[in-house]
């Protein structure tokens, strides 16, 4: 066998994967709460129930398992920048504690609330662009 033939194989499966369902756009696709295949069909059925099958191009997205990953990610996002601005607040204005508490409460929660759906598109979007969990299945 030559050298050649002993590459092509490898190099045409990888190569199919990744050209095939590009990563970086299906995440776009996800963050905005979009179909990570065509980008136009919403996601969501409801505020976090991801539909079955896309609406506008029929992709099948029942294979995702996001389970917590998305709630993992959004403590992760809002702890990194709500605890740096609670120090800043804390020794630069000298709040009250119960004004700075209602403040980044609130704060915390909205940001949790506007977060959410779009990491779990994120998740949902990279398992599909990855063709984990049966996603990568024809049929």
């Amino acid at each position: 066998m030559s050298e050649q033939s002993l590459e092509s194989p490898l190099a045409s499966d990888t190569g199919t994967d990744e050209d095939d369902r590009p990563t970086k756009p299906a995440i776009l696709r996800g963050f905005r709460r979009r179909c990570p295949n065509c980008g136009r069909g919403h996601i969501f059925d409801g505020y976090l129930k991801v539909r079955d099958q896309c609406p506008s191009c029929r992709e099948d997205l029942s294979h995702h398992r996001a389970d917590d990953g998305p709630a993992y990610l959004t403590i992760l996002v809002v702890g990194h920048l709500m605890a740096p601005l609670i120090h800043i607040a804390f020794t630069r204005f000298r709040p009250e504690p119960l004004v700075l508490a209602t403040i980044f409460t609130i704060g915390c929660v909205a940001l949790s609330l506007y977060l959410l759906p779009r990491l779990k598109g994120v998740v949902v979007a990279f398992q599909w662009a990855r063709r984990m969990h049966g996603f990568g299945q024809t049929g």
